[in-house]
């Protein structure tokens, strides 16, 4: 979400990208393209969303890396514009959780959908195997109903496009409720973030196991 973006951001968010490649017989790697609530803005690293993700995959056994590449501030066309670099990298899995600086903002949801279909365009193009997850998110409901109602619609129309997979609501049950989220009404707090994990959790742990069951030959 809506953060400011500096130099100290971006190097994090790359640096974090990169110490994550995988040696070849590592395990497999989920990638997360995300704005400032998956780089975990105004938390410990490890108490953004993702860190608590791999702390869920590692409890229940389940082998897999998490690489968190959120960036604070970013809209969708900053994160297509990020994306080609943040491809160098193999990933099994590539989570896209974008848009919300957008909505913030009040940018045309159409413009919107276009960047996160060429987001998937160049997953596909790059990472043919990869599974390709999109979070829903929301805007903020100060432009309006008929503005919020085409933004949401968006994401499922372009996850059904691109042929991915749809995760419900990013900040469900967190999102308006303040002892969930930071003085800024915007940012979970710790016990916001381990929420908005186990939301995630419920999408990618199953395309997690399909990796499994697809290495497996089964």
């Amino acid at each position: 979400m809506q953060g400011s973006t500096t130099p100290h951001a971006a190097s994090s968010a790359s640096a974090s990208a990169t110490e994550a490649a995988p040696e070849a017989s590592g395990p497999p790697r989920v990638l997360i393209l995300g704005t400032s609530i998956t780089a975990g803005l105004g938390l410990d690293p490890e108490q953004a969303y993702p860190a608590r993700l791999q702390h869920i995959a590692d409890s229940l056994g389940v082998r897999v890396r998490i690489v968190n590449a959120g960036l604070s501030g970013e809209t969708s066309a900053g994160a297509l514009r990020r994306v080609d670099w943040l491809l160098n990298d193999p990933a099994s899995i590539v989570v896209v959780e974008t848009g919300a600086n957008d909505g913030l903002r009040g940018l045309d949801p159409d413009t919107t959908a276009a960047n996160i279909r060429a987001i998937a365009a160049k997953v596909k193009a790059r990472m043919p195997s990869a599974r390709l997850v999109i979070a829903q998110m929301e805007a903020p409901p100060n432009f309006g109903e008929r503005y919020t109602g085409k933004f949401r619609s968006i994401y499922p129309a372009v996850a059904k496009d691109v042929g991915a997979v749809l995760l419900p609501f990013l900040l469900d049950s967190v999102a308006g409720v303040p002892t969930l989220n930071q003085p800024d009404g915007i940012h979970p707090t710790a016990a916001g973030a381990n929420i908005v994990a186990r939301n995630v959790w419920r999408t990618l742990g199953p395309e997690i196991a399909r990796l499994d069951r697809n290495a497996d030959g089964r």
